[in-house]
């Protein structure tokens, strides 16, 4: 059989695969990017690049909706089939949702570089991709009979607030509406990454804690999970009707949640797995992230001033999301590649090395003085983690299980 043509069933094979591995190649692509107009643009190295649209947009639309939803569909298409007992993703469906939207990221770039409208194709594109997996998860979602549906429908219905954030940007891009892209930016982050991942977290994390650790009882409180989801839906309100003096009132009491659940879950025990402990130190950075929003709040209100700027953001953002998914997209890649479920000593270090990347971009917005330079310095970490993480997982998707299974 020709050579491509093996690598295409193998990268083919399961849902993972393919998702996981544009995941891996865009970040290291969107941060490449990142660092080549902060250099430029601060006068380290080069000069500044003129682009077909704001770098900062760019930036941000890149992060939230060229990023993360790769190994957020990935994982999905993976596991609904399995939380619900429902029929498994087709392999027509998850490569053309992953297509569609490799396709949609490949003509943003080339748009930044040539012409907005291509930016606007690209985005059009990825809605495509999108929108084909929310047909496909959602039809699993409601085909499935006499299943637990919670954890699914929190991330179904974030999903499609997901789809609505790509539409509102492409809306952006078409009309220069200031409310397409705000909307677009809070909903990225509010509506759609933070109810899935922590989802996903209240989900998986305790399930994950209780299979490796000696009597650990598994602690899954509905109505905790119920509690965040309205604070956050709150603060993505509050933030997108430029409210910030508020803003406290939900985040403390989301923050005292995620620091409980951390406690609860076993942060300290789970340091005797390390395969574990990289979940747990991802989702320690919930609590973290929401204490310094709180605390922003309140200075806001007190003062009116934005004391840590964009730090608490880049502690959600860099911290609890991209390390989330460092730490789960190596175990679903392990798992699932049948090899043992231990995570070896490179991916350790390289997960703890990535925690530097938050550091610095959250030391950026409080010493502003060598922003420039920690901002720098924050998009090197994240692209050195990354590219060592893709020399090491991206293979695994275009080669055959190591026990010889299907999948």
């Amino acid at each position: 059989m020709n050579k491509q043509l093996i690598v295409w069933d193998h990268i083919s094979a399961a849902p993972h695969r393919s998702l996981f591995l544009v995941g891996a190649l865009q970040g290291v692509l969107t941060l490449f990017w990142w660092v080549f107009d902060l250099v430029g643009r601060y006068a380290i190295a080069g000069s500044a690049t003129t682009w077909s649209i704001a770098p900062t947009w760019a930036h941000a639309f890149l992060m939230i909706y060229g990023f993360f939803p790769f190994f957020i569909f990935g994982f999905l298409f993976t596991t609904y089939p399995n939380w619900m007992n429902g029929d498994k993703v087709k392999s027509r469906e998850y490569m053309t949702t992953c297509l569609l939207m490799a396709i949609g990221v490949t003509l943003f770039y080339a748009g930044l570089c040539i012409d907005k409208t291509i930016v606007t194709v690209g985005v059009a594109m990825m809605l495509a991709g999108w929108s084909v997996a929310v047909v496909v998860l959602f039809r699993i979602l409601i085909s499935a009979t006499g299943q637990d549906k919670r954890h699914a429908m929190v991330t179904s219905m974030a999903l499609f607030m997901g789809w609505l954030g790509v539409a509102a940007y492409g809306l952006w891009l078409m009309t220069e509406n200031p409310a397409a892209l705000n909307f677009s930016r809070h909903a990225g982050i509010w509506f759609f990454l933070l109810p899935i991942v922590l989802t996903v977290s209240h989900r998986m994390i305790p399930f994950f804690s209780s299979r490796v650790l000696d009597n650990y009882v598994l602690i899954r409180p509905y109505w905790m999970l119920w509690l965040m989801l309205a604070c956050i839906g709150a603060h993505g309100c509050l933030q997108s009707l430029e409210m910030p003096a508020y803003l406290w009132i939900v985040d403390f009491p989301l923050a005292g949640c995620a620091f409980y659940l951390s406690y609860r879950w076993g942060f300290l025990r789970s340091f005797r797995v390390s395969l574990l402990a990289v979940l747990h130190v991802s989702f320690a950075w919930l609590g973290v992230a929401m204490t310094l929003y709180a605390v922003q709040s309140l200075v806001v209100m007190l003062s009116g001033s934005l004391l840590l700027a964009l730090a608490p953001l880049h502690a959600l953002a860099i911290g609890y999301f991209a390390s989330m998914i460092l730490a789960m997209a190596s175990r679903v890649t392990l798992g699932h590649s049948g090899r043992p479920l231990e995570l070896d000593h490179i991916t350790w270090i390289l997960f703890l090395s990535f925690q530097a990347a938050a550091v610095l971009r959250i030391l950026a917005d409080i010493v502003p003085m060598i922003a420039p330079i920690l901002y720098v310095a924050a998009g090197l970490a994240w692209l050195g983690c990354f590219i060592l993480w893709a020399v090491k997982y991206a293979p695994i998707y275009w080669r055959q299980r190591v026990d010889g299974k299907p999948g």
